[in-house]
């Protein structure tokens, strides 16, 4: 661990010294139109193969590309910095220790539980209208409340609509819930959401949830499929139901601080590119779901697609959790991520 953050201390004060100084050894400018050199750390929770971590390896290698190599990103998955614990990798973005960051807006409600907002029940219906709304006006509501918190909203990409897995029965009706033990990842609006449908919301370390369901500790989940697929939940579960209860998305951001001290030419290339690299993580994840689900179906999973009219009872018996979350938050602030 000391050695990681020697390393850490190492990059960002050579990169605080060459952008506050005359020292050119770490960041230099020319007069041939070439980026500053430039070495950045960027950090994210998932593991190799999420997400999270494909976008900003994405984005490394097109901004490595653009720039001729002048402007590198160091990608740390896992939380490796911060010995995987993800609010302390948010506290250290917060304070500049890590340049780059994209977390999860139900893990950066750290910083303000107003930021998981989107993730009140049934915002949206699907990816098409969550794009559509958080490139308008959703992501204007973002760049400003994070601004606050010292941080500089670079863009979001999908993390997934969250579906629920078990191995009891089907799920169909809010009273197939009803006393399931299902593992959520903590947050208020997930536990009242589970509370009011007569389960058994159990918050649990990720870590643990497989040997949990193994175990028969916990009867189940709740997660998009991708992650349930990179986990392995669907070799020991037997029931999924695809219900998109809570849209999840991960925002890609920077340290304001640091930020400001990047020349223009630079910032503009990785707005540029993390926008770039997050419309591609999205089409990744809209493109992979279909085929998780039907390999689920080959492994011998049952896979419920509700109806309208299923889908429609749990709405309608989950809108006292909408309306007091929406309450909470402020519905001005709300009206933010309602497509119109």
């Amino acid at each position: 661990m000391k050695k990681i953050f020697s390393i850490l201390t190492f990059c960002l004060c050579t990169l605080l010294a060459g952008c506050g100084s005359d020292n050119s050894s770490s960041i230099s400018t020319n007069d041939n139109n070439e980026y500053q050199k430039i070495q950045l750390v960027m950090s994210v929770n998932g593991t190799d193969t999420q997400i999270d971590s494909k976008v900003a390896n994405k984005f490394a290698d097109l901004v490595s590309e653009a720039s001729n190599g002048n402007v590198t990103i160091s990608v740390y998955p896992n939380d490796q910095l911060a010995s995987g614990n993800a609010t302390k990798g948010i506290e250290m973005l917060a304070v500049g220790a890590v340049d780059l960051a994209a977390y999860a807006t139900s893990v950066m409600a750290v910083l303000d539980e107003q930021i998981g907002i989107a993730t009140i029940p049934y915002t949206f219906s699907n990816y098409t209208e969550a794009k559509q709304v958080i490139d308008t006006s959703g992501g204007k509501y973002y760049e400003k409340l994070l601004a606050d918190k010292g941080i500089t909203y670079l863009g979001s990409f999908h993390n997934g609509f969250r579906q629920i897995s078990n191995n009891k029965h089907e799920v169909r009706t809010p009273e197939d819930v009803q006393g399931l033990k299902i593992r959520v990842p903590g947050g208020e609006v997930y536990m009242d959401f589970f509370n009011t449908l007569g389960a058994d919301p159990i918050a649990m370390s990720w870590s643990e949830v497989f040997t949990a369901i193994q175990q028969g500790t916990i009867d189940g989940q709740e997660n998009g499929v991708s992650i349930t697929k990179s986990a392995k939940m669907n070799e020991v579960q037997k029931y999924i139901t695809i219900w998109n209860y809570s849209y999840e998305n991960d925002l890609f951001v920077a340290n304001s601080k640091i930020w400001n001290t990047l020349e223009p030419k630079t910032q503009q290339l990785l707005r540029e590119k993390a926008k770039e690299a997050c419309n591609w993580g999205r089409q990744q994840v809209e493109n992979e779901e279909d085929g998780i689900i039907a390999e689920f179906e080959e492994d011998a999973i049952i896979v419920t697609k509700l109806t309208p009219e299923e889908l429609n009872a749990f709405k309608n018996a989950v809108e006292p959790v909408r309306e007091k979350f929406i309450n909470k938050y402020g519905k001005e602030n709300y009206n933010a991520f309602i497509n119109k």
